[in-house]
């Protein structure tokens, strides 16, 4: 059995055992909903101050909600619309210190405050979807984050392989 280790160091040291935690979980599973929904699992239940993370997927035409942990998201997010539209369009993680500053924010959650996209594209170039979590807390995240992200993020594509 897979037991979620929360992390503790600098968030380099965090995001660092995270991404190992990471490849552990989906080791030999190639399967893109299994993998997404204990992904989604271990980084909700692994850092501190999180209220959503998951995945949208990209259906060719717009943003679909894949798997998650938290409240009930909204179901389809039309590219260029919102923090995880912007993402999917400008292939760009998005980093939000407060989402009310953001012109064109879904609230699917009333309670999030701020949060980070991060874009996932296959190695061919293809928009797969994005991983988006979000936080109670103005100010959550920031460029370490970022960073941390897109390298945990990294493990659930390459898991695709």
């Amino acid at each position: 059995m897979f037991k979620i280790t929360t992390a503790e160091g600098t968030k380099a040291q965090v995001y660092q055992d995270l991404a190992s935690q990471a490849r552990a979980l989906l080791a030999g599973e190639p399967d893109r909903i299994a993998n997404a929904a204990n992904f989604a699992a271990l980084v909700f239940h692994a850092l501190p101050d999180l209220n959503w993370a998951g995945f949208y997927f990209f259906d060719g035409n717009e943003l679909v909600v894949g798997p998650f942990q938290g409240q009930p998201a909204c179901v389809r997010i039309a590219l260029g619309r919102g923090v995880c539209g912007t993402a999917a369009v400008t292939r760009a993680t998005q980093v939000v210190p407060d989402v009310n500053e953001f012109p064109g924010h879904i609230a699917c959650d009333a309670a999030s405050r701020s949060e980070i996209v991060v874009p996932l594209v296959a190695a061919s170039g293809e928009l797969l979807g994005v991983f988006d979590v979000d936080s109670p807390l103005p100010g959550r995240f920031d460029d370490d984050d970022r960073q941390g992200m897109e390298a945990v993020s990294r493990v659930w594509l390459e898991s695709l392989r």
